[in-house]
């Protein structure tokens, strides 16, 4: 039934700047070179990078700096990875449900688009086997066996950490998910090892996901 759902989707981010990932490669006098997302960026003190970081300092003696995103800082160390640091206001996104009352999510699993349907009644993100071998998952050598019970009954199926989940400029790591046995769900269901990190404002048929941490 969900494969034949027709939605109206609108994603609306909140301004913010995001970055997943920022290193500090090299450091100088008032100059540092940073990774961020995977792009060489050469900044000197008080200059901002496309992504929105700012080099705000430097300390050679004790190979640190320190960074801002939208009036935010962090002190970064060389040769550490600081993963999904958001600046500014929290990570959002705003869902309008379609004609039969459902929120669908354009999003992504391991960087792999798909649409999620939101469902606050399931425990963890939910897939079934074909799109879980479309994302290479491999989740039948890797993934755990188990039983979870369904509006059909008990199903088994395989427990699984995804490397991702995103929706919008929402991004969480290290998610729980299930692969089910056979064709269900048709759609993947954004279940609560995603939402439980989110603030969910429901008001008629709009709803807004805010990350809360």
């Amino acid at each position: 039934m969900l494969s034949r759902i027709i939605y109206i989707l609108l994603l609306c981010p909140l301004p913010l700047y995001a970055v997943d990932n920022i290193a500090l490669h090299a450091l100088f006098k008032d100059k540092a070179i940073l990774h961020v997302d995977g792009a060489r960026r050469v900044l000197v003190t008080g200059e901002t990078s496309p992504e929105g970081v700012r080099l705000i300092d430097t300390d050679t003696r004790t190979d640190e700096a320190v960074v801002e995103i939208g009036g935010k800082r962090e002190t970064l160390k060389m040769g550490v990875v600081i993963s999904s640091f958001q600046g500014g206001a929290p990570a959002g996104v705003t869902l309008w449900a379609d004609s039969q009352g459902f929120f669908i999510a354009q999003g992504s699993i391991n960087g792999q688009a798909v649409a999620f349907l939101v469902d606050t009644g399931a425990n963890t993100v939910a897939l079934n086997g074909a799109l879980a071998q479309r994302l290479g998952l491999d989740h039948k050598k890797k993934g755990q066996a188990s039983v979870v019970t369904t509006a059909s009954g008990n199903v088994r199926a395989r427990r699984v950490l995804l490397d991702s989940v995103k929706v919008g400029e929402i991004v969480q790591r290290n998610v729980e998910a299930v692969v089910l046995e056979g064709a269900q769900p048709s759609t993947p269901l954004l279940g609560m090892s995603f939402l439980n990190a989110m603030e969910m404002r429901r008001d008629g048929n709009k709803m807004e996901l805010i990350k809360k941490y």
